[in-house]
């Protein structure tokens, strides 16, 4: 099994991704450093699929990974949207005709304090 272990335990890289996952689905772009990216893209095409399969079974597991967090807040109406609920109801829908690849990274200059790598996650339009 390949994958980046980030400097961190099993719970904190766990929880570290499932974070960025979120907030990822919830405001379509994030900055981060170049492995956090290409670890989170990962998660992010397999919640997006299962967005596009909008079965029980894959709103279930969809549920168990991304985190309960506010999307949007309608004021009108007074309903607030869940991540997972604009998962399956905004962006599922959005990528229906689209194959994977849902994500893409762009490269930013280094960070001052450590140069790292820094890159713009964001969703395809």
């Amino acid at each position: 099994m390949a994958y980046r272990k980030l400097g961190r335990t099993s719970a904190h890289r766990k929880a570290m991704l499932r974070n960025l996952t979120t907030d990822l689905l919830v405001n379509e772009k994030i900055v981060t450093t170049e492995t956090r990216a290409k670890e989170v893209r990962k998660f992010a095409e397999k919640m997006i699929t299962l967005g596009k399969k909008g079965d029980l079974a894959s709103r279930r597991r969809a549920a168990a990974f991304v985190m309960n967090v506010v999307a949007d807040f309608n004021e009108e109406t007074m309903k607030e949207q869940s991540a997972l609920q604009k998962l399956f109801d905004d962006l599922a829908p959005r990528f229906a005709e689209r194959n994977g690849g849902y994500t893409r990274i762009h490269k930013m200059e280094q960070r001052r304090g450590d140069a790292a790598k820094m890159v713009v996650l964001e969703l395809v339009d």
